[in-house]
């Protein structure tokens, strides 16, 4: 396969991971980056970057686009990209609405064009085996997650990030329920209670949430951004350099003939024949070692295959990125209303706020 002109919009802290792992993978070259503020474009041209301000000047050769940019502009330059044929990863959220992700779906489809969004979580091969470890332990009854961990009080010297629209509901979450979505299918229903109780801040520091399954599963998950534990998908993974790893599981499936951790894929099952109940105890196997990636770096590799037209159960498609979208908007939703909220309930102008 030959490298693909890709050009990256936006080279903020996210942006600029693209490039990183652009660059590293064979499959792509970097054909432009588009940067509105001067001073970056200059650090990226000392780079041997090109470095461009808008849309119009990248190279007619582009052949694809990865948008980075702040998810308010997600809408605009996702349909810009779509508009110039090139088919489009959008990092995460789809679109700041539902309206807005529902247009750009429509758009690729009319097009004919691949659109994918940035929910990387998918393509560690660990996950790719949790799909798989779940046919073991009979009909899923329920699942259980949790991610804490205490951001530092630093954090919160930028204004925004004590405003609405940036608690760990809307900011953190989406990537945990684009998991959720992955294993076990469609949500139903969200519940959600939120708390401001440690900070003290107008935005969440911590929520509980209980998820309905379409096929009947139920689900808890709790997360915070205040308090300190080991248990986290970046914790559990090492993924993150700037998060400290402990290796520690996340998330526990349970079924009818045992469960599943997560991401270890420890399997509790069978200990002898006849009925599994609960006067016998489980057995515990041991999960397989998978080789650590970086899973940003495998999600392009996959993108430049989807481009030149090879089929991925692992990338996350426009529309599988729109029900987590609805899915985060909607446990904003049920946060503020204190209600459950229903699949189809939101509104398409929600913003979460």
């Amino acid at each position: 396969m030959s490298e693909l002109p890709i050009a990256i919009i936006g080279a903020g802290s996210i942006g600029m991971r693209h490039v990183e792992v652009a660059q590293a993978c064979s499959a792509t070259r970097i054909s432009a980056v588009v940067e509105p503020v001067e001073a970056q474009r200059a650090a990226l041209t000392a780079l041997g970057l090109n470095a461009v301000e808008t849309l119009d000047e990248v190279p007619a050769e582009t052949r694809a686009a990865i948008i980075a940019t702040p998810t308010q502009d997600h809408h605009a330059s996702a349909l810009a990209c779509l508009d110039r044929g090139w088919p489009v990863l959008v990092e995460k959220p789809t679109a700041a609405t539902l309206d807005q992700a529902r247009e750009v779906v429509m758009k690729a489809a009319q097009k004919g064009l691949p659109l994918f969004t940035g929910h990387h979580r998918r393509c560690h091969p660990f996950s790719r085996a949790t799909r798989d470890a779940l046919t073991q332990i009979g009909e899923i009854v329920g699942v259980q997650g949790l991610w804490s961990l205490r951001k530092h009080e630093t954090y919160f010297d930028v204004n925004w990030r004590r405003q609405p629209g940036a608690g760990p509901l809307l900011t953190n979450l989406t990537h945990d329920i684009d998991l959720l979505l992955f294993f076990l299918g469609e949500i139903a229903e969200v519940t959600a209670l939120s708390s401001n109780a440690r900070r003290g801040f107008l935005i969440e520091d911590t929520a509980a949430l209980a998820f309905r399954f379409g096929n009947g599963a139920l689900g808890s998950f709790l997360i915070s951004d205040v308090g300190a534990s080991p248990w986290s998908f970046e914790a559990a993974s090492g993924e993150n350099p700037a998060i400290a790893a402990s290796h520690q599981d996340c998330i526990r499936f349970i079924g009818t003939a045992g469960a599943l951790e997560f991401p270890s894929l420890t399997v509790w099952g069978r200990s002898g024949p006849g009925e599994i109940e609960w006067s016998k105890p489980l057995n515990s196997a041991a999960g397989p070692k998978f080789e650590k990636i970086d899973p940003m770096l495998e999600q392009i590799r996959l993108f430049a295959g989807a481009v030149a037209g090879a089929e991925s159960d692992l990338l996350c498609r426009g529309e599988d990125g729109m029900k987590a979208l609805e899915m985060t908007l909607a446990a904003a939703l049920s946060a503020k209303e204190r209600r459950p909220v229903r699949a189809g309930e939101v509104p398409g102008d929600y913003t979460g706020v």
